[in-house]
């Protein structure tokens, strides 16, 4: 009788590393299990595959042993109610927002009015160079040479703050 509870011991054990858990922990576990089994014994439950019973209880106590480790990670609330995010822009954010789009502004008013307008129209509203092309009837070469000094002319002012 002690040789097969020691052989069921060893095989608990084995199990029961190979799920992560250290040797103090499968000890415990396979102490944990072995009562269990007895006190089902002692309340006159009936097993008819004594090994595989033993192994099921100490998987479970070993699953529910991970489950208290982690329980931090879970909430019991909806996410929803965790999550309660102001995204609101702060005041300082807003005025900064402010200034910066003032300042650029400013800074594609020197780039000149064409220039400006061919930004708008790429940047903005979002056409091709094509689309822009046709629109203002004039080559496209020539909406490349204002796009790029409108971006200098913004780049420059990006690097002044």
């Amino acid at each position: 009788m002690f040789i097969d509870l020691m052989q069921h011991f060893r095989h608990l054990e084995r199990i029961l590393r190979r799920r992560g858990r250290t040797r103090e922990e499968a000890h415990d576990l396979i102490q944990e299990s072995f009562l269990r089994v007895q006190v089902y014994l002692n309340e006159g439950g009936e097993i008819r595959e004594p090994e595989a019973f033993l192994v099921r209880t100490a998987l479970n106590l070993s699953r529910d042993m991970q489950e208290r480790e982690h329980r931090d990670l879970y909430a019991s609330k909806p996410v929803e109610e965790l999550l309660v995010l102001d995204t609101s822009p702060t005041p300082d954010e807003v005025a900064q927002a402010e200034d910066r789009l003032k300042r650029l502004d400013s800074a594609l008013n020197r780039a000149g009015p064409r220039a400006r307008e061919i930004f708008i129209m790429h940047r903005i509203n979002g056409l091709s160079y094509i689309e822009i092309s046709n629109q203002l009837g004039i080559t496209r070469s020539a909406i490349e040479k204002h796009m790029a000094h409108a971006m200098t002319v913004l780049a420059q002012e990006l690097l002044k703050s």
